[in-house]
């Protein structure tokens, strides 16, 4: 499998310098995706280095989601778990900014030491300080690797005419959680829904393009009964 640092380095229009450089304050046109290619790697750096869990806490945000299977508080749940002989390992294949940069998010596909392969979607929230953490955390088990692209790709929302503020979205009757967010300029948002029943998890991204949102990311997970 490439290496997130062989990924950093066939984007090359996207970024030089493995290390974030110096952010500009939140605004139109100011969506950067290379500085989530820098966090993904010190991110993967980190859980090689310090450990694997130690890295999921230092980079996520205090109000962090992720699955376990079922959701939990990230900084709760990750601050009791021993860390494991060998870390996991990941790549990001896709990203997507919206276009102040307050917001992005990164897909790939991810590699347990016995074997074990999946993929995941990470949704990340700019800082005050300009430094990224993520908010959410979900992925799956896969039978077969995702094929490698030949290339990490970045798209950033379109920038200019700002998309209408929507009427919040309406939960299922049987969602246990339903939460979401947006980035700040409203051109990058999502949503996490758990059905109490079964577990069935669904996350949903939507990037705006001008006259509308697309949706990018679709994520459908049925945990087995």
């Amino acid at each position: 499998m490439v290496g997130l640092v062989l990924a950093a380095a066939i984007v090359a229009p996207l970024q030089t310098d493995a290390r974030p450089r110096r952010q500009l304050a939140p605004g139109t046109g100011t969506a950067n995706p290379s500085v989530l290619v820098a966090e993904e790697i010190a991110f993967a750096r980190m859980a090689r280095e310090k450990g694997q869990w130690k890295a999921f806490r230092e980079f996520a945000d205090e109000t962090a989601l992720m699955f376990v299977p079922q959701e939990v508080v990230a900084q709760d749940w990750l601050k009791k778990q021993a860390e494991p002989t060998a870390p996991l390992q990941w790549d990001a294949h896709r990203i997507w900014m919206s276009c102040d940069g307050t917001l992005g998010v990164t897909k790939g596909a991810w590699t347990r030491p016995d074997g074990t392969v999946g993929w995941y979607t990470t949704i990340w929230k700019r800082q005050k300080k300009g430094e990224y953490r993520w908010v959410l955390d979900h992925g799956d088990t896969l039978a077969t690797a995702l094929p490698e692209p030949d290339m990490l790709t970045a798209k950033v929302a379109q920038c200019g005419r700002k998309p209408d503020v929507a009427a919040p979205a309406t939960p299922p009757a049987d969602a246990r959680t339903f939460t979401g967010g947006n980035s700040q300029d409203g051109t990058l948002r999502w949503n996490v829904t758990v059905l109490g029943g079964n577990d069935a998890r669904s996350v949903s991204v939507q990037l705006w393009n001008g006259t509308k949102f697309d949706t990018i990311v679709q994520d459908n997970v049925v945990p087995p009964q």
